[in-house]
């Protein structure tokens, strides 16, 4: 198990293990150029029996362990173990499709199976932790903010013995300038920390060129997405498909948005904490 603990102000020093290590295109809104972004749909009905019996215990084991600690602390507002199958797990396990098919399709198809993941703003492990259970060979980084989270991730990360999971403390907008971090990952999910605009100053300071950033939204993020097209080029990125997945929460569908980095961050981003969220690009 690998386990870092980063404290606010930051510096290279901080951090005693880092991770292993185009043309910029214009994305257009697609009600003016459709063809600028293809639309995926993608169909299981039941994400989590495909896993195998040693990673479908691992998940029974971390939805136990996360409902006894959220008895002490709020991790989720789900109190009962379907619920939490249905809402969470399923919808984490549902973006992996989208991640594997444009890692396979625009990134590099032969090293889709072994990819380095951070999850920002990971709160309770969704879905970073749930993404490592299910994709052994990819190395995933949790990052969140939150002391009492790190604690809760530590510990269920060495309750169910998972190896390629490391957990990071600090804000999104700070490790984003720190050079272990700073566009490192293949890829960087996201899911219910922030508007696409935000989110994406959050997440493509820390995709290499060539990776991705996955955002997982509602069923509707078409007017999210058009508002967030500056940001997203401004950053070095296009967006390159949205992927609607069948959720077996009471929500309904869900849309995994796939962005592709096409060229370095400028390094004036990610701007100061609480800056994004205030004034987004």
């Amino acid at each position: 198990m690998l386990v870092s603990r980063c404290l606010v102000p930051f510096s290279l020093g901080t951090f005693i293990k880092h991770l292993p290590i185009l043309k910029r295109t214009t994305f257009c809104p697609y009600r003016i150029r459709p063809k600028t972004i293809t639309t995926t749909r993608i169909l299981c009905s039941s994400y989590f029996e495909t896993l195998d019996s040693h990673q479908k215990e691992q998940i029974h084991l971390y939805v136990d362990t996360l409902l006894e600690w959220n008895q002490r602390m709020n991790l989720t507002a789900v109190k009962e173990v379907n619920e939490v199958m249905e809402r969470h797990i399923e919808d984490s396990l549902a973006i992996i499709p989208p991640i594997r098919n444009s890692y396979f399709s625009h990134c590099s198809p032969s090293s889709s199976n072994n990819l380095s993941l951070v999850d920002v703003g990971s709160g309770a492990g969704l879905p970073g932790l749930v993404l490592a259970i299910a994709c052994p060979g990819w190395e995933v980084t949790l990052m969140e903010s939150m002391n009492k989270r790190c604690l809760f991730l530590e510990h269920v990360v060495s309750h169910i013995g998972l190896s390629n999971v490391q957990v990071v403390r600090g804000r999104a907008e700070n490790l984003g300038q720190v050079l272990c971090f700073r566009e490192k990952f293949d890829v960087a999910v996201a899911r219910a920390v922030a508007e696409m605009r935000v989110l994406a100053e959050y997440c493509l300071p820390l995709v290499c060129v060539g990776g991705l950033f996955v955002a997982a939204k509602g069923h509707d993020p078409e007017v999210e997405v058009r508002n967030a097209e500056k940001a997203i080029q401004i950053l070095g990125a296009s967006v390159l498909q949205l992927c609607p997945v069948e959720s077996h929460s009471p929500y309904g569908q869900r849309t995994a948005i796939v962005c592709l980095k096409t060229s370095p961050t400028p390094r004036k981003y990610p701007r100061d904490p609480g800056t994004p969220e205030k004034t987004p690009l």
